[in-house]
């Protein structure tokens, strides 16, 4: 298994879309990249984040890349849906290079990389969210999410 880390706005339903492709064996909801170790402070740089455990034999990071990108507006800046702000901003982190490379190959690919604003980094710290907010769509399916229901259900 190997991790890496999504950004793509609220990260309650970039994890309840993540967890429903196939070869993803678990997800958790977190900050990446911030400057604190603590829940207690404002998102102080972070980005709202979905860790993501996957079966590489199964799934690559480039599928992974189309995944995401079905799910995220690629060319808007700490916006996603009705949410602003940088904690809202989409992003790519891993802690293994090969991870930032297969990600940035991928966006490279695309005939308009020039105006994707996804931003592929390095993981320097991850702080998981609090319990109400892990799988927070399957406890409560009418929350907001900007991402549409069929969208969602598309892996069941």
């Amino acid at each position: 298994m190997e991790v890496i880390y999504f950004a793509g706005g609220c990260l309650w339903g970039v994890q309840a879309f993540i967890k429903t492709l196939p070869g993803v064996h678990e997800t958790e909801a977190g900050r990446a990249n911030g400057t604190s170790q603590s829940l207690n402070v404002n998102y102080d740089g972070y980005a709202e984040c979905v860790k993501t455990t996957f079966d590489p034999t199964v799934l690559s990071v480039k599928d992974l890349m189309a995944y995401f990108f079905e799910i995220i507006d690629p060319y808007s800046l700490n916006k996603q849906g009705i949410d602003v702000g940088m904690k809202y901003r989409t992003g790519v982190y891993s802690e293994k290079i090969e991870h930032l490379n297969d990600a940035r190959e991928f966006i490279a690919a695309r005939a308009d990389s020039n105006r994707i604003m996804v931003e592929v980094s390095p993981l320097q710290n991850y702080v998981k969210s609090a319990e109400e907010h892990q799988d927070r769509l399957d406890k409560y399916p009418n929350d907001y999410c900007h991402i549409p229901t069929e969208l969602l259900q598309k892996y069941t």
